[in-house]
């Protein structure tokens, strides 16, 4: 009897967030689905938050992923922007804890690496590439932030089992003691 895998990869945004669902069987991966939430036309930040919190939640329901891997914030120099899409991103993995899904994260660049092979590749290559992984004979996305979910999934399958420079958690208690300095 061969199991499978399901993994959510979330691309956290605050104007545009992509998520993406791979299945992992006996190896081979085929997209199950892609995502992309719209914030743009919310009203302000919090109402933003919530829909993200209730849209991953909502994915979590329906499609009962075994892993959830997150693309990591990356250091800009626009700080107000930082923090708005940390927080999207700690909405995102606040409604994984709370279903008590493990978690990861990967760096930008090592999810293009993982992908394209080149850590500087652009969105599109990056949707290319995962257009041919995943024998797709069109992308079903105009949205690039949507297939930079699905791409964090695939990263995540492809380093599954390989100790690296990414973060996991296995609920709120593995996250509070990887990061003290985040407990007041």
């Amino acid at each position: 009897m061969s199991t499978e895998k399901i993994i959510l990869g979330i691309d956290p945004g605050t104007a545009v967030m992509g998520f993406g669902l791979i299945s992992v069987k006996k190896g081979k991966m085929e997209m199950i689905s892609i995502h992309e939430l719209i914030l743009k036309k919310y009203p302000n930040h919090e109402t933003k938050l919530k829909y993200i919190f209730d849209k991953t939640l909502a994915l979590i329901d329906e499609f009962h992923p075994d892993e959830v891997a997150l693309e990591a914030p990356f250091f800009g120099k626009n700080v107000q922007s930082m923090l708005k899409l940390g927080r999207a991103q700690g909405v995102a993995m606040a409604a994984s804890l709370h279903r008590n899904i493990p978690i990861t994260e990967y760096s930008p660049k090592k999810i293009k690496m993982a992908i394209t092979g080149n850590g500087n590749a652009s969105k599109e290559q990056v949707a290319g590439m995962l257009q041919n992984l995943l024998n797709l004979k069109e992308f079903p996305t105009k949205y690039l932030d949507a297939s930079d979910g699905l791409a964090v999934a695939v990263c995540h399958h492809f380093n599954s089992g390989v100790v690296a420079d990414t973060k996991s958690y296995s609920g709120w208690e593995s996250f509070l003691k990887q990061n003290p300095d985040r407990l007041k």
